[in-house]
């Protein structure tokens, strides 16, 4: 500065015509942003300190540091100020007068060498302009941590600048004093000043405090009353933010309260997530994050989660979806990318090879995750396996990797009750169903084939989620091994070791009720003496129609493709099938007949609207000549 405080004038440099316009209008997605971006060039002013000091190049006093944020409604100004490392007159013409220009840039190429440039955001310079989107005039108040003299800077909207020696001899620091325009009347309210605090600054690294504008009346009533000694005494101010959030911190050094409560803050959940996963990838992805699998409850909610990304403690965007997979969009949690820049787009997060790298590290470590607590803590794991199973088979059937990391630790639920994996039911089942898997679609449709299994000792998986039979395929692929529904096939578990015997006029009269005359009607002697009839299907055959009823349209009916295939096996050791074919009544016969076909048809399916009314009106016509 010249001894004759000379006052300097000049016009901001640019190579663009008319920049303010579209610094105020097209700069940022939002208006708001502009409060991140000035308190981040002041949290960066505090890290720059820091760092010299570190450096031995400044005598740290063990000062407070902090950014404080100043609403005076009735000046309609907005302050930020820190007490951080400070600007000479010459860098602030450097790094304000020329838009571009980074004084973080030059920091860290002026000390990178010694000490790296981690932590520091690196936005002074454009990020300062974006004040316009909503000031007409701001005005800068520094003096260098170097002792020169205090300066003042003053920059209309329009772009025209002046320079000066500041009056008066401020310590240390930055103030940068936003005149609020009609565009900006909304942020003269303390409410949305603290929003724009909260959802961006919230765990940027320098405690900031929020002075909301106490009235002199109200500051006079308090001292007032400390003099008639009326007042307890005041609580010490707190910052608005944490400046050592729980995602920096080492895991082993985290408990399970500290991430419990960290999501709840975050998150304005009261419910506890059901586990989490705490990422601290090093070089050269260099990224840190917590990512909560949340309670869910599907019948209630929407089951979308919330991924916040920030840029070193500094909040970016809400749900970033490019950053994890589809599969994994129900997770809750923040990461941390200083390698991605403050004011990314998505077309960048979708083309980007860093964040593909992030997305293929964060499925590793939730499928690490989800292995460590199979192995570990099973009986959390089975607890909340039906909570998060559609997702991991879905994630199996979209990615290939993440299946063979992860299908080891894959569970099928029993009608029993019971969680075990396609390994654990396969070694079970040597001895009586080697290399087959059986399961139910139905618990209660098929009620009567699982209890036919089940007074075996023979376990029947549940497989009634909406993409189990893609799944099922999945498995059959990699373990080669065969999944068959309860009524597939008749299983050697079920036979009975009763006499046999065959009938022709059955066959016939069965094929004559099921109006199929190419029904497959066959005579074993099952275990259970009490069941008439059993109705087999194909595995492969009602796959393909369950795929055809899939992408049927409304109306269209499949109900009775498969049953040109269907096998009628009737039971020789049931008592009422030795009677049926022994009497010569034929009305009798016919009517029994129908009654045990539709019966054997319902447990296998749900009957269709004909299918139904006959069912009935022999049901009718039953207890009628029962009476």
């Amino acid at each position: 500065m010249s001894e004759t405080n000379e006052i300097k004038k000049g016009g901001i440099s640019v190579q663009t015509e008319n920049i303010f316009p579209v610094i105020k209008k097209w700069l940022y997605s939002e208006k708001e942003i502009f409060l991140r971006e000035i308190v981040s060039n002041a949290c960066d002013a505090v890290t720059k300190l820091r760092r010299l000091a570190g450096l031995g190049q400044f005598d740290d006093t063990n000062e407070e540091f902090a950014v404080r944020i100043t609403l005076d409604e009735d000046e309609n100004t907005l302050t930020v100020s820190d007490n951080g490392i400070g600007m000479n007159e010459e860098e602030i013409e450097n790094y304000l007068g020329r838009i571009a220009i980074s004084g973080a840039a030059d920091f860290i190429k002026k000390y990178e060498n010694e000490n790296g440039g981690e932590g520091i955001i690196g936005h002074f310079g454009l990020g300062f302009y974006s004040a316009f989107m909503v000031s007409d005039k701001v005005e800068v108040i520094s003096r260098s941590f170097d002792g020169s003299a205090t300066s003042r800077f003053v920059c209309l909207e329009n772009g025209e600048y002046t320079l000066e020696r500041a009056e008066s001899e401020r310590e240390r620091g930055t103030d940068v004093i936003m005149h609020l325009s009609g565009e900006g009347e909304e942020y003269l309210k303390k409410g949305k000043i603290r929003e724009i605090l909260n959802k961006y600054c919230a765990f940027m690294p320098t405690p900031i405090y929020f002075d909301d504008g106490e009235k002199e009346e109200e500051k006079d009533k308090k001292e007032s009353d400390k003099k008639d000694g009326n007042v307890t005494e005041e609580k010490k101010e707190e910052p608005i933010n944490d400046t050592s959030p729980l995602w920096l911190k080492n895991p082993s050094d985290c408990t399970d309260e500290e991430y419990i409560a960290f999501y709840h803050k975050v998150f304005s959940d009261f419910r506890d997530p059901m586990f989490w996963i705490h990422i601290n990838a090093d070089y050269p992805l260099n990224f840190k994050g917590i990512l909560y699998f949340p309670p869910i409850r599907p019948e209630f909610e929407n089951l979308e989660g919330q991924v916040k990304l920030y840029y070193n403690q500094v909040f970016v965007a809400d749900n970033i979806k490019e950053v994890i997979p589809e599969y994994l969009l129900m997770l809750r949690g923040v990461l941390d990318c200083p390698e991605l820049p403050l004011n990314v787009s998505r077309s960048y997060l979708q083309s980007n090879s860093y964040v593909t790298k992030v997305s293929a590290h964060i499925i590793k470590k939730v499928a690490d995750k989800l292995n460590s607590l199979f192995n570990t803590q099973r009986e959390k794991y089975e607890g909340f396996w039906d909570n998060i199973k559609i997702f991991v088979e879905y994630g199996c059937l979209r990615d290939q990797k993440f299946f063979d990391r992860v299908k080891g630790s894959l569970l099928l639920a029993t009608c029993g009750k019971k969680k075990v994996t396609a390994a654990e039911y396969l070694e079970g089942a040597k001895e009586t169903h080697e290399g087959k898997i059986y399961y139910a679609t139905d618990k209660v449709s098929q009620a009567q084939y699982i209890s036919m299994f089940e007074n075996k000792a023979i376990e029947v998986v549940l497989m009634n989620g909406p993409i189990d039979m893609q799944f099922m395929s999945l498995i059959e692929n990699d373990l080669k091994v065969k999944f068959l529904r309860v009524d597939a096939d008749l299983a050697d578990a079920l036979k009975g070791d009763g006499e046999t015997f065959q009938s022709k006029k059955l066959e016939e009269l069965f094929k004559k009720v099921s109006g199929n005359d190419k029904l497959t009607v066959k005579f074993e002697p099952l275990a259970n003496e009490n069941v008439p009839a059993i109705l087999n299907i194909p595995e492969e055959m009602r796959r393909y129609e369950d795929m055809m009823r899939y992408y049927s349209t409304e109306g269209d009916d499949v109900a009775s493709f498969s049953m040109t295939s269907a096998t009628l096996i009737l039971n020789t050791a049931c008592p009422l099938v030795k009677k049926l074919d022994e009497i010569e009544e034929n009305d009798k016969k016919e009517h029994v007949a129908s009654q045990i076909w539709s019966l054997s048809l319902l447990a296998q399916r749900q009957l269709t609207a004909s299918e139904l009314c006959a069912f009935l009106d022999m049901s009718y016509k039953t207890l009628s000549d029962l009476l």
